[in-house]
């Protein structure tokens, strides 16, 4: 087996777009970075995705993107939504906006496309090399050494590193070797419901509709809520939409992929409960039986760090992703590292200053965690729920009296930079004073929004003025 130690500055596990952005990041600052990637370079080979292919970038995921200079490169490639775009069972529709107006909205990407950019970027400073096809299968933190496979000769290397971040991935086995060495612990929580991704097609040359060449709205989010199962769907540039059907994974009382068994029920199953989807995809049955069952997990683990080895993005805080924030919330980390590493005074100290980072992002990546969750929920049945509908109106009209300094949980998430923790609390004063006053109303004009807004005044906005 051969032995080195790495002539860089820092040992990078993972090169997916929270690892790109952060060696990107390190480069900037002067630092080399040797990374080492298990897949094949995707600039290159046909890879798959292994999970969505979509991301959703928002406030904080932009602003890391800026900090390194590309976040209007990425901008050009992307598609806005401005809403999510509900679609009943009877065929009727309806578009809840996420923001106040369309200067607030997230945006669609490619994933590959997105860590392609990232990774040529990084590469391009001449401090980061990418080793692919690298494999990590132990690490040593006492000695900080690292042993890889070299997944085409399987020749083993240990290579011994001054620092060592680990961002690869919600299985990391990075993590698996902090965890072990520190008697730490990692709860993995699996979602009771699965995903497969299907791909909805442009319109024929010659037949574009509506929408141009879009089948659907491209600027929206489109759910189809149903109660325990959904479908979403997200545009792509190329006029495609990638849609994703999350339903429960073991048979009982509502719909589940175990009961799906032959195309004639995934064609009885759509037809019933997204009759307008299904005629817009014709091999809907054949696309459905090659997607393979996805699975979702909310993986909190503690502690992220060892001496001078971390853990950053899904490898220390996985989450599911109806928020659409796990690449932001990754991103996030760099911009918090890169702003402990960019303060004075003196000589980087990197067991103390990653310390700091992990103590600093704990409470807030378990509270997005947790938000994810509860999103899910939302997404898949409240949004069809009168009573949130109605709550969502009395928001809006908050937001009107109090000249913008009210914000929904979701603004705060997706559109400002406060931390998550505060956003988990702000929402559960604002579900608090939202149930009092809609208790027993049906309409907006039942509700009492001088009461509503005295309570927001008093309980909230002190809340969001100190935080």
């Amino acid at each position: 087996m051969r032995e080195r130690t790495s002539t860089a500055d820092i040992a990078l596990i993972g090169a997916g777009p929270v690892g790109s952005l952060l060696a990107l990041a390190l480069a900037q600052r002067g630092l080399s970075v040797e990374v080492f990637e298990r897949r094949p370079d995707m600039r290159v080979h046909a890879i798959a995705a292994g999970r969505s292919i979509n991301l959703a970038v928002s406030t904080r995921g932009l602003h890391a993107l800026r900090m390194v200079g590309l976040d209007a490169d990425v901008l050009a490639h992307t598609v806005p939504m401005y809403g999510r775009f509900l679609h009943a069972p009877d065929g009727t529709t309806r578009l809840l906006r996420y923001g106040r107006d369309d200067s607030e909205h997230i945006s669609s990407m490619s994933r590959g496309g997105l860590n392609a950019l990232l990774m040529s970027h990084a590469e391009a400073t001449g401090r980061v090399k990418i080793r692919f096809r690298q494999r990590l299968v132990a690490a040593d933190l006492a000695t900080q050494t690292l042993t890889l496979v070299d997944e085409d000769s399987g020749a083993q290397e240990r290579v011994t590193a001054p620092v060592i971040l680990g961002t690869d991935g919600s299985a990391s086995v990075l993590r698996a070797a902090l965890l072990a060495h520190t008697g730490g612990q990692a709860s993995e929580a699996l979602l009771s419901a699965g995903y497969k991704e299907l791909t909805l097609p442009a319109l024929p040359p010659g037949e574009h509709g509506l929408h141009r060449y879009f089948a659907l709205l491209p600027t929206a989010l489109h759910i189809w809520p149903r109660g325990r199962f959904m479908l979403i769907a997200l545009a792509n540039p190329d006029g495609t939409f990638t849609c994703t059907l999350f339903l429960p994974l073991a048979a009982g009382p509502d719909p589940s992929f175990a009961e799906l068994t032959d195309d004639a029920a995934v064609l009885a199953f759509f037809q019933r409960w997204f009759p307008d989807f299904a005629p817009l995809v014709p091999d809907l049955a054949a696309q459905f039986r090659q997607a393979p069952v996805g699975q979702m997990v909310t993986v909190k683990a503690w502690p992220w760090v060892v001496g001078p080895v971390a853990l950053l993005g899904d490898a220390a805080h996985a989450i599911v992703p109806f928020f659409g924030q796990g690449m932001n919330a990754g991103f996030e980390d760099v911009t918090e590292l890169m702003t402990l590493l960019d303060a004075p005074p003196g000589p980087r100290e990197w067991p103390a200053l990653l310390q700091r980072f992990a103590a600093l992002r704990k409470p807030n990546t378990d509270a997005i965690a947790d938000l994810a969750v509860e999103n899910f929920v939302e997404m898949r049945d409240k949004v069809a729920d009168p009573a949130f509908l109605l709550q969502r109106a009395v928001e809006a009209e908050l937001d009107k009296r109090l000249g913008g300094t009210y914000r929904s949980r979701y603004q705060l998430v997706t559109f400002t930079r406060r931390p998550y923790a505060v956003a988990l609390h702000a929402g559960a004063i604002q579900a608090d004073v939202l149930t009092q006053v809609c208790a027993g109303k049906t309409t907006l004009a039942e509700v009492d929004l001088d009461r509503a807004e005295s309570l927001i005044r008093a309980r909230l906005l002190p809340y969001l003025a100190t935080h």
